[in-house]
């Protein structure tokens, strides 16, 4: 059996405010697996998001285990946690976060420059991923040109571009209508099975949540 590409055990995560400390994970458990989209359904406040955000590396103060592609997220540095989020993780959010001074394109190839690829074999994977999406004719388009159904599209072909084996989505349709929503994550679940990537998407939508391969639901930081 293949080895999980996201694995956590025992996670939680608490806040104190004034002398009241709130409790927002409370021992998580889940595993995700290779090529694997899973929903994480749940209402808002329900700790969706700051899930999302442990097993990205985004943010520390958690107790439990975090284990991406087998590596313990606990025995690495700061340095180690990013390379490892640049190398295995890709994110889409709920609102798009495109850069405006650059065009669709650009959007696409600026992570892959990071992670040091080629800029010629940067700005071919880019075109291909959002020909895929339907942006064929916008590459050149700022995101203040395009749509928001065509903007998500961009942040989705972002997340995707270095091929991450994991994509991490927080209500990745959430602000876009529903028929646009479709769509768009249609066009999202299409793209993420055609590049062989795993998914965690977090969502309240239960329509949108039985179109993926298995749903979990976090209540009051639990999973049931």
């Amino acid at each position: 059996m293949s080895e999980p590409v996201l694995a956590t055990c025992g996670l939680k995560r608490s806040f104190t405010q004034a002398d009241v400390t709130i409790h927002v994970l409370r021992g998580v458990d889940l595993e995700v697996g290779p090529g694997e989209i899973v929903a994480l359904l749940g209402p808002s406040g329900s700790g969706k998001s700051t899930l999302l955000q442990a097993v990205g590396l985004l943010e520390g103060g958690f107790e439990g285990s975090i284990r991406i592609q087998g590596r313990e997220a606990a025995e690495l540095d700061n340095d180690q946690r990013t390379q490892l989020r640049r190398e295995a993780l890709g994110f889409v959010y709920q609102f798009h976060h495109l850069l405006p001074d650059f065009d669709a394109r650009e959007n696409v190839i600026l992570p892959q420059l990071i992670r040091g690829k080629d800029n010629d074999e940067a700005r071919q994977r880019a075109g291909d991923l959002l020909g895929k999406l339907r942006l064929g004719e916008r590459l050149e388009h700022r995101p203040s040109k395009l749509s928001g159904g065509e903007q998500q599209r961009v942040a989705v072909a972002r997340a995707l571009a270095n091929k991450p084996p994991l994509v991490l989505a927080d209500e990745p349709t959430g602000n876009l209508d529903e028929a646009t929503a479709d769509v768009v994550f249609a066009e999202f679940l299409d793209l993420v099975r055609g590049e062989g990537s795993a998914a965690l998407v977090a969502t309240h939508n239960e329509r949108i949540a039985a179109k993926m391969d298995r749903v979990l639901r976090l209540h009051e930081g639990k999973l049931e």
